[in-house]
């Protein structure tokens, strides 16, 4: 889109903003029209233009954003409303802010959504004109990359129009982060650019950006700039343009223990100079990516990490302080013990007064889309890596080749940004992430390979480009002719020819930069694009993994194996908004790791689902970080070092109302014969004794009223892998021993056999005729020794698996509360829940063949000579306890099971 469409469309948002009700497609197109006769606009939009943009505006119109969930403490009193009803609040800050959203393009009911969220959390935060000391600790939840700072920002807002004057926003750790939310403050809430305020030159000081360009009667006083953190002697400096506090001081810093001490030193000294006034004041400090760094992760409660105690000084400082800690994966913050307490640093950041859950609006580029709903659009599996570029490999790796699976993302990133410019969208940035090393070095290295290829072919395309079909002789054009006929050919507008002719332009364009913490690094400096935007493959690791922003993200490259949450969704930086070009994005990533996201995607569902049902029963935020710790994917949802640790590491597993299966086995061929011993030893006791009813299904032989003493004997001989914590069976023996008398005395249990008809004769498990389950595992897991099921599901069983042993009145009643919760028709696809959460059902346990089956035709003679025995079961609610069981783990098992803490290796002397 140029530049005069891009005006109108700011302009038509910002008219639909001003206006009362909803718009219709009519009163956008009018809208425009009258726009159009404006001298800003006359005869430079054509009637086709007009039309392309009002459509375009109609599909943003139709975005929609819910205002999320909130838990509460129980002392919570709203003040907010009597403060707008008395006057208490102005609207200089929110009111620059909101037409500053409005002229970006967001939707009207989006804005509408965000004035009300960050209403909910301003009312929960300490009501500033309240001089009674207090002190309040709260938690924002959103998505990776889903607006979190915009939100943030407008909070800022918010609390300056009612009264806040001392501002600390405490951003990434590594200064490019820092920067980039600098600008953001700067935009929208400063109102000009702070780095020109630190010029020697008087003349170039001002320059007015974002709301500053609305309204410019006051402007914060910003202690930080995009240029340098805080620094005491500059913010002494500055102190004479604090004065009474009339206008709000903000900082910008990074979220580094030296910065910190600084600021604390700082304060202090200041508070004793000016008599304390300004420890008096009110203070908000919003901490961003809040569950990295900031939490306690010394090993015990009196040892307190150094950058956790200074937080928490800072709060202590003021008598009037609040803690708001944003973040997209809160499993962190919510493990932190809310009875650390500490004479010095008070409590420890729990969000003890409040939880609250934000919705991301309807056109999230998210998890669910990229590796459930759409994965065949948007995911290429990496499966040629190993042999060039392994993802275990140390400092001194060298590289003299790419992978070829790399060699096709980057031609796919530039063929994406030639398609971008033939739709107009040569203004707009468009990036590539390469992410598959935490060294620095080999960071490096890759950098230059990457930077050569992207030479080789800006030559060709130099000398060749220009030969119509001729062209195609050229290896490299034809190389890329090739990925386009994968990728792209089927696109509208996307024609062979049409592309070779935008290929020099881009070729010039590009830039392959490396972004880290080595002296190396080159910002992202978005604003050096000018009209003709900016075109980068940025090559790093942990810089890339934590808030920071890759504008226009369309190619990413991802070959990491961590298996923690918050780590694998914080280095999903292709999460966000891809407006007009959501089609051409892609993300080259290994199987197991596409089985990952999908598998962390349905646990940040269940989070959310979870705190919007505590919202419905009132609980305290200490009630639902119970629950959350009580998760069994509590395990692995949060990096070791954050969980606590020590000799012995106290674990509450809740396995109520859950789906537990055998997704890890390893590859060991005595206990494989074991397993399939205790299956076959298991269905000759079911079948011999006459107390149990067998029901033959469509899905297997289902054995009902089956005592538990057969479960636990099947149970103790089998053995998984050592990685998976669920299926350990000394906790799978503890669980199941404090409800062996009560709800899962009695057990259904399912031999299952595959649908399928080409097996013509089925295996024989203890006399029962099984056919196999073909399920695909991951090549990289085999090498080690284990099968690890792989694909988008990481699913072992087969979907409708959980209504096996229910009655059909049972399975009617079920799709009948769902309804009634969510006013949805009972038809297509329900979820698991409603059926595993019926109370009274038995247990049940499922036993199967599995065929493994993997891609790589070398690792085929790995494979297990034998199908192999899996379970899964599932347990119902359970009144026991709450459903949990204490689960004590020592940290030679931890290491077993998750490794080692992942850190980007940084090269000695470059540590920013």
């Amino acid at each position: 889109m140029n530049q005069i469409l891009s005006s109108l469309e700011g302009m038509t948002a910002m008219f639909m903003a001003s206006q009362q009700g909803p718009h219709t497609a009519q009163s956008i197109r009018d809208i425009i029209a009258q726009l159009r006769d404006t001298p800003m606009f006359s005869g430079k939009v054509t009637a086709d233009e007009a039309e392309d943009l009002a459509r375009l505006i109609e599909e943003k119109h139709g975005i929609s954003m819910g205002l999320g969930a909130i838990v509460d403490a129980e002392d919570f009193r709203p003040w907010l409303h009597d403060a707008k009803i008395n006057g208490d609040i102005g609207n200089f800050y929110w009111g620059r802010y909101r037409q500053l959203l409005s002229l970006q393009g967001l939707p009207k009911s989006v804005v509408d959504a965000t004035d009300e969220v960050t209403d909910r959390v301003l009312d929960r935060l300490g009501n500033p004109k309240n001089l009674n000391p207090w002190s309040r600790r709260g938690m924002v939840v959103g998505h990776v990359q889903s607006g979190k700072t915009a939100n943030y920002t407008g909070l800022i807002c918010k609390a300056a129009d009612a009264g806040y004057r001392l501002i600390v926003v405490i951003a990434g750790i590594h200064n490019n982060l820092r920067n980039q939310t600098q600008m953001r403050i700067d935009e929208g809430f400063i109102g000009r650019d702070t780095g020109r305020l630190a010029h020697a030159n008087r003349a170039q000081r001002q320059k007015i950006i974002g709301v500053g360009t609305f309204d410019q009667r006051e402007f914060p006083v910003s202690l930080t700039n995009t240029l340098r953190d805080f620094n005491k002697a500059t913010a002494t400096t500055n102190t004479s343009q604090i004065g009474q506090y009339n206008v709000p001081v903000v900082l910008v810093i990074k979220k580094n223990s030296s910065t910190l001490k600084n600021l604390l030193e700082w304060l202090k000294e200041h508070s004793v100079s000016q008599g304390t006034q300004m420890v008096q004041q009110p203070m908000l400090l919003i901490d961003d990516e809040a569950d990295n760094a900031s939490i306690n992760t010394a090993y015990s409660k009196e040892e307190i990490t150094r950058i956790n105690g200074q937080i928490r000084e800072l709060l202590s400082l003021f008598h009037r302080s609040c803690y708001v800690g944003y973040t997209a994966t809160p499993f962190a913050n919510i493990l932190i013990d809310p009875d650390t307490d500490d004479d010095t640093f008070k409590q420890d950041l729990f969000p003890r007064h409040f939880i609250i859950g934000l919705d991301a609006p309807s056109n999230y580029f998210g998890a669910q889309k990229i590796f459930i709903d759409a994965r065949e659009k948007h995911v290429r599996e990496i499966e040629d890596n190993e042999d060039v570029f392994p993802i275990k490999h140390k400092i001194d790796h060298p590289l003299d080749t790419l992978p070829e699976s790399l060699v096709d993302a980057v031609r796919a990133f530039l063929i994406a940004r030639a398609i971008r410019n033939v739709r107009g969208h040569q203004a707009s940035h468009a990036s590539m992430l390469v992410n598959v090393s935490r060294f620095t070095d080999v960071q490096g290295r890759l950098r230059s390979r990457i930077n050569d290829l992207v030479g080789r072919i800006r030559d060709a395309v130099s000398v060749d480009a220009g030969k119509g079909r001729a062209a195609l002789a050229n290896p490299e054009i034809a190389a890329l002719h090739r990925v386009w006929a994968d990728e792209y050919a089927d696109l509208e507008n996307a024609d062979w020819a049409t592309i070779q002719s935008r290929l020099h332009e881009v070729l010039i364009a590009v830039r392959v930069i490396e972004v880290n913490a080595s002296k190396r690094s080159e910002a992202l400096d978005y604003e050096k694009g000018g009209e003709h935007g900016v075109t980068v493959i940025a090559v790093g690791g942990f810089s890339l993994s934590r808030g920071l922003t890759l504008e226009g993200l369309t190619t990413s490259y991802f070959l990491r194996n961590s298996m923690m949450y918050d780590t694998l969704m914080q280095m999903g930086r292709w999460f966000g908004y891809r407006p007009g070009y959501e089609d051409l994005c892609r993300i080259w990533i290994p199987a197991d790791g596409v089985g990952w996201y999908a598998h962390i995607q349905e646990a940040m569902e269940d989070l959310q689902a979870q705190l919007k049902r505590m919202e419905l029963v009132k609980a305290t935020p200490e009630q639902f970080g119970l629950a959350v710790r009580s998760h069994p994917e509590t395990l692995i949802v949060t990096a070791r070092n954050k969980m606590g640790s020590g000799k012995q590491i106290p674990v509450r597993v809740g396995l109520a109302g859950r789906l537990i299966e055998t997704t890890r086995i390893r590859n060991d061929s005595e206990q494989l014969l074991r397993n399939r011993s205790a299956a076959g030893a298991l269905a000759d006791a079911v079948r011999s004794d006459s107390s149990i009813t067998l029901v033959e299904r469509p899905r297997g032989h289902l054995f009902k009223s089956v005592p538990i003493e057969l479960i636990r004997d099947f149970l103790n001989i089998f053995r998984t892998d050592n990685a998976d914590p669920l299926t350990d069976p000394r906790l799978m023996g503890d669980y199941i021993e404090a409800r062996a008398a009560t709800e899962l005395k009695k057990w259904d249990v399912l031999f299952a056999s595959a649908q399928k008809q080409d097996v013509v004769e089925p295996a024989q498990i203890g006399g029962l005729d099984m056919r196999p389950f073909d399920r695909s595992v991951g090549a990289d897991n085999l090498k080690t020794g284990t099968l690890a099921i792989s694909g988008a599901s990481r699913r072992v069983g087969s979907p409708g698996d959980e209504r096996e042993g229910l009655t059909e009145v049972e399975i009617g009643d079920a799709k009948a509360r769902h309804m009634a919760a969510n006013g949805k028709s009972s038809s297509g696809t329900l979820p698991p829940r409603i059926f595993i959460e019926i109370d009274g059902r038995r247990p049940l346990l499922i036993v199967r063949l599995v065929h493994p089956e993997v891609g790589d035709e070398k690792l085929k003679e790995k494979l297990p000579k034998q199908d192999v025995v899996a379970w899964g079961i599932y347990f119902p609610p359970s009144s026991v306890q709450g459903g949990t069981v204490d689960y004590v783990v020592n940290t030679i098992r931890m290491r077993e099971m998750f490794g080692e803490e992942e850190v980007e290796e940084e090269v000695p002397g470059d540590a920013e």
